[in-house]
């Protein structure tokens, strides 16, 4: 208790774990690389990923449905997912059903704006409860916002 008051005095943000499902596409890995270095790097924030990199035994699933449930158990575990808003997200079957597993789930949905890009999937920003800049500060706040 103490030491809650404590930060809260000093202007830092509480200390807790934000379990993350970021969604984004295998095709895009060097976006979700970067996003990730922001959450490593930033200070006072803790974080796990509970997403699906190209290299986790999630993709040996044999069905689109063995696959759908399998995210569907990530996205439970998730305080907040997060969704890299390129406009390749409109065409992913994938992104789809994440947002819609996680409106399902009732879990908080940031878009995040990618940096330099001229277009952005509409349909991530209009299922997002915020948009984040492309820069840790915006994204980490909105997480700390949103975030069950």
């Amino acid at each position: 208790m103490v030491l809650r008051g404590l930060y809260k005095g000093l202007g830092m943000p509480e200390l807790r774990t934000y379990n993350l499902f970021i969604s984004h596409s295998w095709s895009y890995s060097n976006a979700y690389e970067r996003l990730t270095d922001f959450f490593n790097e930033h200070p006072y924030f803790q974080w796990k990923d509970y997403s699906v990199p190209q290299d986790d035994p999630i993709h040996n699933c044999g069905t689109d449905r063995q696959l759908e449930d399998a995210i569907r158990g990530k996205i439970l575990h998730a305080s907040c997912v997060v969704i890299l808003a390129g406009v390749y997200a409109t065409y992913s079957k994938w992104i789809n059903k994440e947002i819609r597993i996680a409106k399902e789930l009732d879990k908080p949905i940031v878009a995040v704006q990618p940096w330099g890009a001229e277009k952005t999937s509409k349909i991530v920003k209009d299922n997002a409860d915020i948009i984040a800049g492309w820069n840790s500060d915006s994204i980490v706040d909105a997480i700390r916002k949103l975030a069950k």
